[in-house]
């Protein structure tokens, strides 16, 4: 079924939605979570929150055009809380590690001015994203989006590991230059 037709049902209160929106996107919802949280069970209660979730934000949202996303977006909020419910005193290594590689590209979150040019800030990135060739912008979002292990990137894309921890790397370089470039202190 078409997103746009499983957004009406929503704005229906239709309940079937759900069931299209799992038929749909459950699978890649649940990877999506399992990524993040590294377990099937918190996975799948993330994915069926997210269902919850977009029952009580459709409507006043419309997200006919980029469900998917909207969805995602709301799947890795939920995993992410989850994530730092369960291991309040011990971050996991996974996260941490792709926190780490970004923090040197982005501005600190809890800073007052970066919170104010939220919007401006991704704008830029959706920018940065946009001048990347196809397969570097994939293999980044797969990285720092879906939280895939380099291994999976590699395997997705037919490509070594090296190769795919190279072009992250650059990645990160070009990105930390370009938000230089746009007025960003880092």
């Amino acid at each position: 079924m078409e997103d746009g037709k499983i957004v009406d049902l929503y704005f229906e209160r239709d309940e079937t939605a759900i069931t299209h929106t799992a038929d749909k996107y459950g699978r890649s919802l649940r990877s999506l979570a399992l990524g993040i949280t590294e377990d099937m069970r918190t996975a799948e209660e993330c994915e069926n929150d997210t269902y919850f979730k977009a029952w009580n934000a459709i409507p006043p949202h419309d997200p006919s055009e980029y469900l998917f996303a909207f969805l995602a977006r709301i799947t890795r909020n939920l995993a992410l809380g989850r994530l730092r419910a369960d291991s309040r005193k011990k971050r996991s290594a996974h996260i941490a590690q792709l926190s780490a590689e970004l923090e040197q590209c982005i501005p600190a979150p809890d800073d007052t001015p970066c919170r104010v040019d939220e919007r401006l800030l991704r704008e830029a990135l959706n920018r940065f994203l946009g001048s990347l060739s196809e397969q570097k912008r994939c293999v980044f979002v797969r990285r720092y989006w879906f939280a895939d292990s380099v291994t999976a990137i590699a395997a997705r894309y037919s490509i070594s590991q090296s190769k795919v921890k190279s072009m992250l790397w650059r990645c990160r370089n070009e990105l930390r230059q370009y938000l230089v470039k746009e007025g960003y202190d880092l």
